[in-house]
């Protein structure tokens, strides 16, 4: 079969690999001309490339890509249309809508199996993971992806997926600004909501557009709430006037290996729905909820305490002021890391708000999804911040200035730069257990 994706960003890629994947004959393009080709299975030594003033052409086996314009002809004879989320509601996405070749319309298996969807600003990778596994040790054949923040293929690999194998749960990650996408392309029987939280709102306006548009998604549908939301109660009496059924939780009362009150929250949550599903659609047996979350480790990149000579050593992704905020309420940190957001976004530099509340004797900055230390800067100016500043352009320069820390009590690495924060947790973890070998031998 043939498809054609309009629109190469990050969900754009994901779903060329998975149809490719699959077999499909795959025609993409995107109007802007500098697409990164990184995490596509091409290079420039492997393709014909037919560049044409602002156009270019890249053709390989059963591959073509148009930069700087879309080819009509091909994407009309398609058999199936890929949107990226990220144009869901404007007028392209409503003329493919209605023609019914969106690919969640030409395959559909996927909205015959129970689905679970987990959304909000933070926690949602976690509580899926934690979800995931509760599931699994119930015998279930789960199929988990979406977001592809959260390390997911993509939701077009679940639709595919989907066709192809027999699953008893499909269990989703939706990130906030996708909702209406994932609301038309997949039949939810279940939506949970982490949080809500200060970021994305680049695309969302306020909270109140954000809340609007959580609206629409909860609508008729079975929702998972905090019982205690930090978001306002109005907001919550507004979910559970359009929502079919609300079910509220709170922190577990298991003993969970994961640090803080956030993660006891998403420990809650996915009990808490899978005690749902063991009234209302098929057994669980406690022990096993239980035991899944009393197991459960650290998601990669996600918060994980590691240990260097004196000190706990905080790290882990937390892109957004509430994600940080939660973070340095419960611990005071000597020294705190944190990795830079894109240059378009300026919301995201509110984190450091929160860091200069927290009053650490030293930030030290480090490029983190781009090099925006200057506007780190800049606003730790503004926030006339008079401790030390320090900059750590890459993986040795950080390694070095957690040594030079490594005798205080306890310090974070975080803020954003996912693939950036697992290079480092990954490098600290082979000093700590190298250094935990070379006692345990003196010993």
């Amino acid at each position: 079969m043939k498809a054609a994706i309009i629109g190469l960003g990050v969900e754009g890629k994901k779903a060329l690999n998975s149809l490719l994947k699959h077999n499909w004959d795959v025609y993409a393009s995107d109007l802007n001309v500098n697409i990164k080709m990184d995490n596509l299975p091409i290079s420039l030594a492997q393709v014909n490339v037919s560049p044409s003033k602002d156009k270019i052409t890249f053709q390989k086996d059963n591959l073509t890509i148009d930069l700087g314009f879309n080819n009509q002809e091909i994407i009309n004879s398609a058999d199936a249309v890929v949107l990226s989320p990220s144009i869901w509601g404007s007028r392209i996405a409503e003329h493919y809508k209605n023609s019914g070749k969106l690919l969640c319309d030409v395959k559909t298996k996927h909205r015959d199996i129970f689905t679970i969807g987990v959304t909000g600003t933070n926690g949602k990778t976690t509580t899926v993971s934690m979800i995931k596994e509760i599931l699994e040790n119930a015998g279930k054949n789960v199929l988990v992806g979406g977001n592809g923040g959260g390390g997911f293929e993509g939701y077009y690999d679940l639709i595919l997926e989907a066709d192809e194998e027999e699953y008893d749960v499909l269990l989703i990650e939706v990130c906030d600004m996708t909702v209406g996408f994932c609301r038309y392309c997949f039949d939810f029987d279940i939506i949970a909501l982490t949080n809500m939280g200060n970021d994305h709102m680049d695309v969302h306006g306020s909270m109140e557009g954000y809340k609007d548009s959580l609206k629409e998604f909860f609508k008729d549908k079975t929702i998972f709430l905090n019982k205690n939301p930090e978001f306002p109660e109005s907001f919550k009496e507004e979910f559970i006037g359009i929502s079919k059924n609300t079910i509220e939780y709170g922190e577990t009362d298991y003993e969970i290996d994961l640090f803080g009150r956030f993660n006891r929250l998403n420990a809650g949550l996915s009990q808490s729905l899978s005690e749902y599903i063991n009234e209302n659609v098929f057994e669980i047996d406690e022990e096993i909820i239980k035991t899944s979350l009393e197991n459960f480790k650290p998601v990669k990149g996600r918060l994980e305490l590691l240990k260097l000579n004196d000190c706990t050593i905080y790290i882990g992704k937390s892109d957004n002021s509430d994600a940080i905020k939660v973070i340095l309420d419960e611990v005071d940190f000597t020294a705190i890391f944190i990795g830079t957001p894109r240059h378009n976004e300026n919301h995201r530099l509110d984190i450091l708000n929160e860091v200069v509340n927290a009053n650490p004797d030293a930030i030290i900055l480090f490029p983190g999804l781009e090099d925006t230390l200057d506007q780190a800067i800049y606003r730790l100016g503004l926030l006339n911040y008079d401790g030390r500043i320090e900059i750590a352009n890459n993986l040795d320069e950080i390694v070095a200035f957690v040594a030079e820390f490594s005798h205080d009590p306890a310090i974070f690495i975080g803020g954003n730069g996912q693939e950036t924060i697992i290079k480092i947790q990954d490098r600290l973890r082979e000093i700590a257990d190298s250094i935990n070998e070379s006692d345990y031998e003196c010993d």
